[in-house]
This record gives structure tokens, sequence and C-alpha cells, in this order.
């Protein structure tokens, strides 16, 4: 059971510890960092030494709960994850005798919709895990800093590219949907970043088929004039070989309209959204292809589908790609493309 120290903090408010042997009570936690006030931080603690009592704490895998903690907001969100230093797993590996210590950062939040932010705070632990150094110069000049802009790095990404966007959302999200590969010139680090994040964000990627994705993007980097430039270098953002549709156009006004409170995690669930609409256009439209290949009502039904939904130009592309081994739905896909070209 190391005496060793615990890693933490936040932009909400943290409190952290490490532990030896997460599945047994013979373990001590220590702090590391914290943003939070005294009494707050030891009812984080108790809570933490609660979830690994029980072994509920898996490695480099975040959780998300409802925490009851003497401050203003009663419940807050707690986002935790246990790790260990990337360098010390490896000797513990090979050494069996090494008995390496382990960390659980806690970032708290006003409400459990850190739960929507998940894969990001991940990635964010992982950078962590692997830069983690506790000689005392790193941790003051490195981890700290590091882990007092989480909430700016990890949550507010999705919020600052909606604000810089504006009405031209509707092309970002077009560029997300139909996998077009985006260039981004003239802007600071952390602008590109965030608008890649975004798309990756707003990508049905993980939600489509793996192969689809692939052709599909083997197809667009093909078109390589449809590539999306974004030129940040003027007052106003300039966008070259844009695309949009009409489903794009009504998702870029439901986040405008959501910029008015501010609210990072909204921003986050419209995106949600978003991809659960596309990803129901994309199953009904696969149904009634599937209808059409044996009823030409089916067939029309398809084409009106296609030229209700708003985004008929992303929805056969993605289909096209989806059913290109198969004859009979291949030749429904020709049709549409030639109805809907007329």
């Amino acid at each position: 059971r190391p005496s060793q120290q615990g890693a933490d903090s936040g932009d909400g408010s943290p409190g952290s510890a490490a532990a030896e042997t997460p599945s047994s009570e013979d373990f001590s936690l220590s702090l590391l960092d914290t943003n939070l006030p005294a009494e707050a931080e030891t009812e984080l603690r108790s809570f933490i030494a609660k979830r690994l009592t029980k072994g509920a704490l898996f490695e480099g895998m975040g959780n998300v709960a409802s925490v009851g903690l003497s401050i203003p907001e009663f419940k807050v969100g707690c986002y935790y994850c246990r790790f260990q230093q990337e360098n010390l797993l490896e000797m513990a590996t090979l050494e069996s005798d090494v008995s390496a210590p382990e960390y659980v950062v806690c970032f708290l939040g006003g409400s459990e919709k850190e739960d929507t932010f998940r894969l990001e705070l991940d990635k964010y632990i992982q950078s962590l895990k692997i830069n983690l150094d506790l000689e005392q110069k790193t941790l003051e000049t490195w981890v700290k800093p590091y882990l007092r802009s989480w909430f700016e790095d990890a949550i507010c990404p999705v919020q600052r590219v909606v604000q810089l966007f504006q009405e031209k959302l509707t092309f970002l999200l077009h560029a997300a949907l139909s996998y077009t590969p985006v260039e981004v010139k003239n802007a600071d680090e952390r602008t590109e970043k965030d608008i890649h994040r975004f798309l990756a964000a707003a990508s049905l990627q993980g939600l489509v088929q793996e192969g689809t994705m692939t052709s599909l993007c083997i197809a667009m980097t093909e078109e390589q004039h449809k590539a999306l430039t974004v030129d940040c270098s003027g007052s106003q953002l300039q966008l070259h070989n844009a695309g949009s549709n009409r489903f794009c156009e009504d998702w870029m006004q439901a986040f405008v309209n959501g910029a008015e409170g501010g609210n990072p995690f909204l921003f986050r669930q419209i995106l949600e959204n978003f991809k659960l609409k596309a990803i129901q256009d994309i199953n009904n439209l696969k149904r009634f292809i599937r209808q059409a290949e044996m009823n030409h009502y089916a067939l029309f039904k398809c084409y009106l589908f296609l030229k209700n939904c708003g985004s008929g130009d992303i929805l056969l592309k993605i289909v096209k790609v989806e059913h290109a081994e198969m004859p009979e739905a291949r030749n429904v896909v020709t049709v549409l493309e030639e109805f809907m070209r007329e």
C-alpha cells in the first residue's frame, strides 16, 4: 500500500486520490491537488474510497456519478478516473515486486451532463497518464496547470466553435456528415484543435459501419476539389468549397439559438441529437430501399423521403457505398440517383 499521492483538479472543482489495490480496503488516499474547500474534499475522498473498496474503478476508464458535497450546488456531477503512470505501469509488468502508485482524478461540474463528454475526458486523462512525472518542478509547472484547465480544454471546444462560426456552422456540420476533408488555414493552435475536435464529435464515426466510413473517406479525399477550406486570417471567417443542405441549416439554427444560454453541455447535447437524427434517417432509408427491391411504390416512398428529409445528398452517398456489393439494392440506389438529379 504505497503512501504516494493521488491526482486531481478541475474548473468545477476536484479532489483526488491514489490507491494500490482497488479491490481491497488495504489502500490509503493522499491529496495531490484540489481547489475544493476542505470539508467538500473530505466528502469526495470518502466517495472515491467507497468506490475503490468495491473495485468499481477500472484503469483508464472514466465514470460519471452524482455526488452530494457541502458546497452551494449540493449535488454535483463528478467524472472520476483511476490510472497508473505509463512508464511505471510497464516496470510493474516486468518486475512483479514493483509497487506502482495509482491515481484518481476527479472533475466536478454542475450536473451529471459530464457524461456526454466522457470520451473527451478519457482522452484528457490519457495525455496526463503519458506525461505524468511527480518531480516537484513538473508537478508545479505542468501537472497542476494541466488539471486546472480541464474545463476549457475538454468541455468548451464545441461551444467556442459555435460562437466562432455562427450561421456558417451549417457548412462544418455538412462536412462532418459527408466525411469531407477540412483544411484550417491561418488559425492559432487552439482554434485549429477546436475545429478538428468539433468535426470528430459531429461525425458518425463508430455509428455507421467501419467499411462504409473508410470508403466514404476515400471517395471524399479523392475528390480533393471538394475539400472544405476554413480561412481564419481576416476578421470574418472565409470558407471555400463549402457544401450545405436543409438538414444542416436547421440544426445550425438549433446551435445558434442555444448560444444565448452559453452552456457547453447544451451544445454537446444538441450535437448528439443531430447525430441521432442523421442515423435514424439513414436507417429509415435503408429500410425503404429493402422494400423497394420488390415494390415500386416503396421506391417512390424512398424518393419522397430523400426529397423531404433535407439531407438526401449525403444519405444517398452513404447508402450507395454500403450497398455497393448488393446488386438489387444497388439498382434501387442508381434509380434514386437519376430521380434526384432530374
